[in-house]
């Protein structure tokens, strides 16, 4: 009785690892790979402009940033294009992307509060 328990028990794990490594698979289709990009996001229009415009990216699947950790997670196919043709989109937006700068003039156009700091220069006099 009890190697009957540990056989139902071992099948049961096996099941489950079968059925995890099957729902994985789902996530990330043959042919399209993940990407974590540290970005200089600072707020929810930041997040909102890079993740509408990065889903208009040539080979783009999916898009995500967490502004907490402002990482912008993407799952892109792989035949379409790279990490870094995605981090220079990331650039174009004006954000930095790993250790791609920003590109300056779309930083320029960026609205003060996703500029770099740019919810302390409001206030930065206030304090003097």
């Amino acid at each position: 009785m009890k190697t009957l328990k540990i056989h139902i028990t071992l099948m049961i794990c096996l099941f489950a690892l079968t059925v995890t490594a099957q729902q994985k698979q789902k996530e990330l289709p043959k042919g399209v790979e993940a990407i974590d990009i540290q970005t200089s996001a600072q707020c929810e229009e930041c997040k909102e402009r890079l993740e509408k415009n990065m889903a208009f990216e040539k080979g783009v699947k999916y898009v995500d940033l967490d502004l907490e950790t402002k990482v912008l997670t993407l799952h892109y196919k792989k035949d379409k294009t790279d990490p870094e043709k995605l981090r220079k989109a990331v650039s174009k937006i004006g954000y930095d992307a790993d250790d791609v700068m920003a590109d300056a003039r779309a930083y320029e156009k960026l609205p003060e509060c996703c500029k770099k700091g740019g919810h302390d220069h409001d206030h930065e006099h206030e304090h003097n």
